[in-house]
């Protein structure tokens, strides 16, 4: 009797120590991905409970009290968000379309075994996305001048009159559509190339043997092929356009008359211009909501599609 108590005393020991050794193999990977989650929590999540919060209360600075849903229902009556969101849905439907049309032929082009030098094309062709968009929006300013714009210089010449590009409502849509357009058709462009560099060239081939010509080999073998890569740029694009912020700040400042006024650049105004930062959040989730329900749109129709 007496000798079974040290080996029950040394087996109660064996499982504290195996215990404490698998909680620290258990905390070692906890302990590695601390500072992420740290960085994490203190930059991400805590401004976006932060802004939420901060969205039902109303007043200016520091000086704010809770006011409930009030900043949400402000939303449905105020006129000059909702042309900021018609502004903003007017450049999505011309420029994401356009870009993205331009994007696949340019990757179709450079993709043919008939195009010399294409690695210089494609670096071509992606050397706009990597333009800083402040430097972008100054140079096209310069360049869409009503008076002596490069761009009017050129229409002059061909015979053509020139366009007041940033003093018309309608011209400075186009102005601000054309630099996306500029910007970010060479970035989709090679998205496209690599998803074409995927789709197996037997299948080409073997469509020219039954006949197909270039139009139905395009429509039967690369959009479906590109499927997924499409559902990609499209909901990135999307999102992308619905916070559209840099150029048109720069190039028009949301002028003439509010024509180039996007939902984000109202953000922008309310929270730091006006201060009213509880209202800007509120802006902010309408914005993110709506983000949230077109890219779930988007996927489900893409989705079905596909199936």
């Amino acid at each position: 009797m007496t000798a079974a108590v040290p080996s029950v005393t040394l087996a109660k020991d064996a499982a504290r120590a195996h215990r404490n050794a698998r909680r620290r193999r258990t905390a070692v990977p906890y302990l590695l991905l601390a500072p992420a989650l740290l960085t994490f929590g203190v930059f991400k999540a805590y401004p976006v409970i932060d802004s939420l919060l901060l969205s039902f209360t109303t007043g200016s600075g520091t000086a704010t009290h809770a006011a409930g849903v009030a900043n949400y229902r402000r939303l449905l009556d105020d006129p000059l968000f909702w042309t900021a969101l018609r502004n903003t849905g007017e450049i999505l439907v011309l420029q994401v379309p356009l870009m993205l049309g331009l994007a696949l032929l340019m990757a179709v082009g450079i993709n043919s075994t008939l195009v010399r030098w294409r690695t210089v094309w494609r670096l071509g062709v992606f050397m706009p996305s990597v333009t800083g968009l402040v430097a972008t929006g100054v140079i096209f300013a310069y360049l869409l001048k009503s008076d002596d714009g490069a761009v009017n210089w050129l229409l002059d010449i061909v015979g053509l009159p020139a366009v007041d590009w940033l003093g018309q409502p309608f011209w400075a849509r186009m102005a601000v559509v054309l630099v996306l357009t500029w910007h970010y058709t060479g970035y989709n462009a090679v998205i496209y190339l690599a998803g074409l560099q995927s789709i197996p060239r037997e299948l080409y081939e073997a469509a020219m043997v039954d006949g197909a010509g270039p139009i139905r080999r395009f429509t039967a073998i690369t959009v479906p092929g590109l499927r997924p890569v499409l559902l990609f740029t499209i909901v990135l694009s999307t999102i992308g356009t619905l916070q559209l912020f840099d150029e048109p700040y720069v190039l028009t400042g949301g002028g003439p008359d509010n024509a180039t006024l996007t939902v984000s650049m109202y953000l922008y105004q309310n929270g730091f211009r006006f201060f009213d930062f509880g209202y800007a959040s509120a802006i902010a989730y309408a914005l993110t909501l709506l983000v949230s329900v077109l890219g779930a749109v988007q996927m489900r129709l893409m989705g079905e599609r596909e199936r």
